[in-house]
């Protein structure tokens, strides 16, 4: 049986959260021009909208579930630098939805939260902009339902630097 937290607990939690800071400091608006509508990250609009249409056939494809954040970290970044090497452009991470089961009025539990929100899921996009992984990455979305939808990533990745 699971553990209710308390509220000392729940009081202490909020006081630690209210003076939390982002890593980074936000980057102030410049005065580039703004983006083309339907251009993101590091794709043409063309490229941008085979994707969202499920038209491009990923190179790569990686199944996440199962595995542990570390086994899963390792593997991914393996992946990822192993098929741009080959001169792959897109990888299909598969990471689950995560259980959805979970009851949104029921009072909050750290557990519960960490087994049904999917971790792998939350953890992949944070992962892709971390300094191993960022020089590899153009660009990533959710896949079309086809490869997966909600469940998995694309993932496209920047040509292989010269040398």
């Amino acid at each position: 049986m699971r553990r209710k937290t308390t509220d000392q607990e729940r009081a202490e939690f909020a006081e630690a959260f209210k003076e939390a800071r982002p890593h980074r400091p936000v980057a102030k608006a410049s005065a580039k021009p703004a983006k083309k509508p339907g251009r993101t990250g590091g794709l043409d609009g063309n490229t941008a909208d085979r994707l969202r249409k499920g038209e491009v056939e990923p190179d790569g494809r990686i199944d996440l579930h199962g595995m542990t954040e570390a086994v899963a970290h390792r593997a991914l970044l393996a992946m990822l630098r192993g098929t741009q090497r080959r001169g792959g452009k897109l990888v299909l991470v598969i990471t689950g939805k995560g259980a959805r089961d979970s009851d949104p009025h029921a009072p909050f539990d750290m557990e519960r939260e960490r087994s049904s929100r999917g971790v792998l899921k939350s953890a992949v996009p944070r992962w892709l902009k971390e300094p191993d992984f960022a020089p590899l990455i153009a660009d990533h979305r959710a896949a079309h339902r086809r490869h997966g939808g909600s469940g998995a990533l694309y993932v496209y990745l920047r040509k292989p630097p010269r040398g």
